[in-house]
């Protein structure tokens, strides 16, 4: 094999270059300094240094925003002058391993890979190699083993290899989580078969594990806990994927039954979550239904300096402007006609700005309208890794919450936590039966509206906007609700009281 091998990871803030031949990692800023428009004048280190205090004749730029390429020439100039002057490697006919963020499209992938393999450099062979593929593979751990037992923090924890369930069509997850019970059983029999189990904590979704809990339960006489966090498959029937009429839905409202039956006691998320399930299932005790929301581990509160903030310059994300963010999932559930509404109503205002920040099934439909529309006042930025995303969530300072004005059901967004630990104010326009906006209201940390609601919810942006004092305080609130209410311990304690 040649050694003629380089690793390459391109990142928003730094991009790493690997030489096998050499044995070297360079790490430099990922930024690229151009001269009238056409030309490099300056890229790395060098280049960053520049920013904010070049001449006008020269723009600073970074090549690589939130994992997606943003300007594919210069930086196929940029990486491979520097390998040839600065690693003093050879380019032409090299091979190249390049790590991609997990969540961007075939697309976005099919980019990085011709970035490579259509250079003039001709080179030998191009691979990609998802990030934590590549990171698992670094701290040695056996990528190939499917299934098995690893160690981690002093617990053992059982890895099974599953079909995807998350990111893709509704063929295969509806085929990935009817295959999770013979997955985890088979697992469980071989890895597992000797230990005793006291405790079996388990959350929805997904459903699909009553053989799974049952044996458990049988076998080590074991008590079962659920933790509730969301109520399929009503769900899907009031987003309209299937009909209460259909076999689908007969067959999973039939293991949702199960599964409560086997439960010894179920923690929902709110006290609406616990009307509904008491109210849609009878047969239920009451005693066993209890609220066990969502919740983190106590840290100290989360709040960033924008004036210093090198994160707010590298995404162009005004600092002077008030900063609504809407952070986590794109998906059905959450309404996205309504977000991008909102949006469009904002885009004449010069004191706000809006950060959609994500990935989900609607992720390429937002993508699209942010490319046809082009907003002023808001950008669309692909999931970050979580220290970044914590990071950029606390220099804003207004949190959104956004879900289909159809759901029959409660739900409870878990995005709620992340604003909350950063004292940020909230709001949201949900369906009527969720009672996060009313908890949010009388909590004093939070306004709500319906969603749809377009008039009342450009009011609630007015009222963030206008009194600095007013909002702070609503996060000073929303933080204090935090702390007494979505502990870990608060959590722990109400699980295991009962044991």
């Amino acid at each position: 094999m040649s050694n003629n091998i380089y690793g390459i990871d391109f990142g928003t803030c730094n991009f790493k270059v690997f030489s096998k031949s050499s044995g070297k990692v360079i790490s430099e800023k990922n930024t690229i300094a151009i001269i009238n428009k056409t030309q490099i004048y300056a890229y790395g280190d060098d280049a960053y240094a520049m920013y904010e205090k070049a001449p006008e004749s020269i723009n600073v730029t970074f090549p690589v925003s939130t994992g997606v390429i943003a300007d594919y020439n210069f930086l196929q100039t940029m990486i491979f002058d520097y390998i040839e002057k600065k690693l003093k490697g050879r380019v032409k006919n090299a091979e190249f391993l390049v790590a991609v963020p997990t969540d961007i499209t075939d697309v976005e992938k099919r980019a990085f890979f011709e970035l490579f393999y259509k250079s003039k450099f001709r080179p030998k062979n191009v691979m990609l190699c998802e990030k934590p593929l590549a990171d698992a593979v670094g701290l040695g751990i056996d990528v190939n083993q499917p299934t098995g037992v690893m160690e981690n923090g002093g617990a053992r924890i059982l890895k099974v290899k599953t079909l995807n369930i998350q990111k893709t069509n509704i063929v295969e997850k509806g085929i990935g989580t009817l295959l999770l019970e013979s997955q985890y059983l088979h697992a469980i029999n071989k890895y597992w078969r000797d230990v005793k189990f006291d405790l079996i904590l388990y959350s929805t979704p997904p459903i699909t594990f009553n053989k799974v809990i049952r044996t458990l339960k049988k076998r080590w006489n074991a008590k079962t806990y659920l933790m509730l966090k969301d109520i399929f498959p009503q769900n899907a029937v009031d987003l309209g994927m299937f009909s209460k009429k259909s076999f689908l839905y007969r067959m999973f409202r039939s293991k949702e039954e199960k599964l409560y039956e086997l439960s010894d006691f179920i923690g929902c998320m709110s006290p609406a979550n616990c009307e509904y399930v008491l109210k849609h299932n009878p047969a239920i005790d009451t005693a066993k239904v209890e609220i066990c929301p969502n919740s983190v581990e106590f840290r100290e509160r989360l709040k960033g300096d924008r004036k210093e903030s090198e994160l707010l310059k590298e995404l162009n994300i005004p600092a002077s402007k008030r900063i609504f963010i809407y952070g986590g999932n794109l998906g059905k559930p959450q309404g996205i006609d309504f977000l991008l509404k909102v949006i469009k109503e904002n885009d004449k205002r010069d004191d706000s700005y809006f950060v959609i920040v994500g990935s989900g099934t609607e992720y390429m439909r937002v993508k699209s309208w942010f490319d046809t529309h082009f907003p002023q006042n808001a950008c669309l930025l692909a999931a970050l890794p979580k220290a970044k995303y914590d990071e950029l969530v606390s220099l804003c300072d207004v949190g959104l919450i956004f879900l289909d004005r159809r759901f029959t059901i409660p739900n409870f967004p878990s995005r709620l936590l992340s604003y909350l630990e950063c004292s940020m104010p909230v709001l949201m326009a949900t369906d009527v039966n969720t009672d996060i906006g009313r908890i949010a209201e009388e909590g004093g940390f939070g306004l709500w509206t319906e969603n749809g609601n377009i008039d009342t919810f450009m009011e609630m942006i007015e009222f963030m906007v206008e009194d600095d004092k007013r909002m702070k305080e609503m996060g000073e609130r929303g933080y204090r609700f935090l702390c007494e209410n979505y502990t870990v311990d608060k959590s722990y304690k109400a699980i295991m009281k009962h044991f």
